[in-house]
């Protein structure tokens, strides 16, 4: 049998790692390093692009150091009982082709996960060395995002923090059951209880004096999960009410939503066909709504009579259209909360209008400079010179934004 190549070990393991969504470096501040100017080529397996706040595009190498797996979960396409071609990065491998990506400005960091091999304490402890070899022997400056095993010894978890800038536990799926039916070997309440000790370390560490003489304070970037959507038959209000309970609990940075995709030779108890890719999308501006917007999971997913998000208009339109009584906002006089709320304000847009309206009154065409699109905000805001007029029927209205959402479904943020 032929040797496999590094090279070929990147194009699986690369291949392997597409299906974790959680590898946007958010939340974490940018290092000093030896690549502090632009980014280079980008062609070749293993390179994925994430975007931090700012919006400034982030390459990481994203790999799993192996999918070799013991777990059997039916959803993986790793799974042990899978027949697809397997690879194995040694530590220093992974250590040699990070560096040589990051010297060469291809990459600005690392995202690495892996399949269970041996035990979870074991394959932990691989990941742990990558790291720290990363960090104290290279001196590696870059991004690490380490997807950590949820039943592995606090104490690597904890040796993980101090070198990775973030660390995250996939969740897997939205409700316990389908967990457990899915994932035999895997414990929901182990899940949970590695959430609740990472939150607890980066709580501790949290306002730490930073010393230049020991590694960072621990994750300065927090942690995040990733659910899989469309491999049982959880609705999206299941989907967002254990949402809510991880970022209420745990603290999290992030829940990544994947849509789940079939895999060859999969079970009969998973579905044949994908989720439409809108429904991965809707939960992800719900989800923001969530998190920036003040919105409570109930008013996003309330009113309809099957627990799930529109697909057709994006879930803020969707609540103003139901909640008609809200509107017309007035721009000059509104306080932040009711501004948020008007379809087509993103957050950015309502930080000016506050700004603004400090020296002026607001007319139409002001509004329409300080948002994206104000053909979407006019039904539901009154400003100096301007006034919906009369009401508007629901369904008209929303006939009306079809055309345009549709256009506009490939943006991740349509409010």
């Amino acid at each position: 049998m032929a040797k496999t190549t590094l090279i070929d070990k990147l194009a699986i393991l690369s291949d392997a790692a597409k299906y974790d969504a959680s590898c946007a470096s958010s939340g974490s501040t940018r290092r000093d390093s030896m690549a502090t100017k632009g980014i280079g080529s980008t062609e070749g397996s293993g390179i994925c692009h994430a975007y931090a706040p700012d919006g400034r595009c982030i390459s990481l190498l994203k790999i799993l150091m192996t999918n070799f797996c013991v777990y059997d979960c039916v959803y993986c396409v790793n799974r042990s009982s899978s027949n697809v071609p397997r690879a194995r990065f040694s530590v220093e491998e992974v250590v040699t082709l990070t560096m040589e990506f990051y010297k060469r400005n291809y990459i600005e960091g690392l995202f690495l996960s892996s399949g269970i091999i041996r035990s979870s304490d074991y394959t932990m402890e691989e990941m742990v060395r990558i790291a720290r070899k990363l960090r104290l022997e290279e001196n590696f400056a870059g991004y690490i995002h380490l997807k950590t095993i949820p039943d592995a010894s606090p104490a690597l978890i904890e040796e993980a923090g101090l070198f990775a800038d973030r660390l995250s536990i996939n969740i897997e799926l939205p409700t316990d059951l389908t967990l457990e039916a899915l994932a035999p070997e895997k414990n929901p309440r182990d899940i949970r209880r590695s959430m609740g000790h990472l939150r607890a370390k980066i709580e501790e560490h949290k306002g730490e004096a930073k010393d230049r003489r020991k590694p960072r304070r621990f994750s300065p970037g927090g942690q995040s999960t990733q659910m899989i959507v469309g491999a049982d038959d959880s609705d999206d209000a299941a989907v967002l009410m254990r949402s809510e309970n991880l970022y209420g609990n745990f603290h999290l940075k992030r829940v990544y939503y994947s849509a789940f995709s079939p895999i060859p030779d999969g079970s009969s108890r998973l579905p044949l066909a994908k989720p439409p890719l809108m429904r991965e999308h809707r939960l992800y501006q719900a989800d923001w709504l969530m998190r920036f917007y003040g919105f409570e999971r109930g008013e996003i997913v309330s009113g309809g009579t099957d627990g799930m998000l529109d697909l057709a208009i994006d879930p803020k339109l969707a609540w103003a259209l139901k909640n008609r009584d809200r509107f017309p906002v007035d721009v000059n006089r509104a306080d932040r909360e009711a501004l948020l709320r008007v379809p087509g304000f993103g957050t950015r847009a309502v930080n000016r209008i506050l700004s603004t309206r400090r020296h002026r009154t607001l007319r139409l065409d002001d509004v329409a400079r300080l948002c994206q699109s104000v053909d979407k905000v006019r039904p539901f805001v009154t400003a100096l010179d301007w006034s919906p007029g009369g009401t508007t029927d629901e369904e008209a209205l929303r006939q009306r934004f079809l055309p345009k959402t549709r256009a506009a479904s490939a943006q991740m943020e349509l409010f």
